[in-house]
């Protein structure tokens, strides 16, 4: 008998409904202003995504922060603090059974976006957007 491939899956909703929620918590704890470090007291910070692991025990949270270009600083302070996070988290979270452990990433979904965005805005692609345009013209005619 013949063995199927197994295609890569997306994550589960269980993990994406958890994922939301830690994001939710995280969000909550870090404009609270609990921190005590100077770098992460002036900063704003955005949780744009967290990504569980399949037995929902590590959450990656991907973070930006406004204003700011140089994010690892940034990045490595969160991390420095993960542990009292997780700790803060555990009031909002209580309803899950292991408390998962969290680690920060920085968020380059923003920069992948503006990429795109410039390459679709460049003359190469509106020039063939054009010529496509005029061809579509020309079919209509016929």
């Amino acid at each position: 008998m013949a063995k199927h491939a197994k295609t890569p899956k997306g994550p589960s909703q269980r993990q994406l409904s958890v994922g939301e929620k830690v994001r939710h918590a995280l969000t909550e704890t870090l404009q609270r202003g609990d921190l005590r470090d100077p770098l992460l007291e002036r900063a704003v910070i955005t949780v744009s995504e967290v990504r569980m692991s399949n037995d929902l025990k590590l959450a990656t949270a991907y973070v930006t922060v406004l204003g700011q270009s140089e994010m690892k600083p940034f990045v490595e302070a969160l991390n420095g603090h993960a542990k009292y996070l997780r700790g803060r988290l555990s009031p909002a979270l209580r309803q899950m059974k292991y408390m998962p452990e969290v680690r920060f990433r920085e968020d380059d979904s923003f920069d992948n976006y503006a990429r795109i965005d410039a390459l679709l805005r460049s003359p190469d692609v509106m020039r063939d957007l054009e010529a496509t345009e005029g061809e579509d013209d020309n079919k209509e005619e016929r």
